[in-house]
């Protein structure tokens, strides 16, 4: 599989098969993923995985505090303003028209969110974390190493569902994680096979037209 390949291969996966995942390939995929760029090398991720039962005590603990907790950062800016308004909107709109789930239906919505603190049934959970002293410039190589890891799993045969809903829930993963106490959570990942059969799995989001967003200047 190529780079192209890959990248369009991947996407968001919200539904996953109980097929497990090697720990061995988890760990390849992780330490290959480390050649992603750094600034000044200063590798800036931590990272941690959970499968079995370890995940399965976090799930429970966030099962009882559905409100979540004090966030560190905010995932949206407050006020979302356009483009951006609109596109967050439709993105979900057609995400719950792909499993039938009408707006006016507000609790299936409200079910199928809380699938996040499952992983959407993956067998594995990543953490991404990084040392809350460390600025924009570590926050983006932090997202150049996830990328590589969405990459590498699919190059793998795996799939991948990145996760800012974790960041609602930094006490509870720190605990579980042993997380020093001057890191933060950035973000979580799913890891696992794509349910194939899952109407969810079948939908891809929509990009806008690259000349809305980019300039070409000086070429022939």
């Amino acid at each position: 599989m190529n780079v192209s390949e890959a990248v369009e291969r991947r996407i968001s996966v919200r539904a996953y098969t109980d097929q497990p995942v090697a720990g061995a390939v988890v760990a390849e995929i992780l330490e290959r993923a480390a050649r992603a760029p750094s600034g000044g090398n200063l590798q800036p991720w931590r990272v941690y995985a959970l499968a079995g039962e370890p995940l399965k005590a976090l799930a429970a603990d966030v099962a009882k505090n559905p409100m979540g907790e004090p966030m560190e950062y905010d995932v949206y800016p407050p006020n979302l303003w356009d483009p951006f308004r609109t596109r967050r909107f439709e993105n979900g709109e057609q995400l719950y028209a792909s499993i039938s789930v009408p707006r006016e239906d507000k609790a299936a919505r409200l079910r199928w969110f809380a699938r996040n603190a499952e992983f959407f049934g993956a067998p594995v959970g990543l953490f991404f974390c990084l040392d809350r002293k460390l600025g924009p410039p570590q926050w983006a190589d932090l997202g150049m190493y996830m990328q590589t890891v969405m990459l590498l799993a699919v190059e793998r045969g795996l799939d991948t569902c990145a996760q800012e809903f974790w960041a609602r829930y930094p006490l509870t993963v720190a605990r579980h994680c042993g997380l020093p106490e001057d890191h933060m959570v950035f973000s979580g990942m799913a890891l696992g096979y794509r349910d194939e059969a899952h109407p969810i799995n079948a939908w891809r989001s929509t990009r806008d037209r690259m000349d809305t967003w980019c300039e070409l200047k000086g070429f022939e």
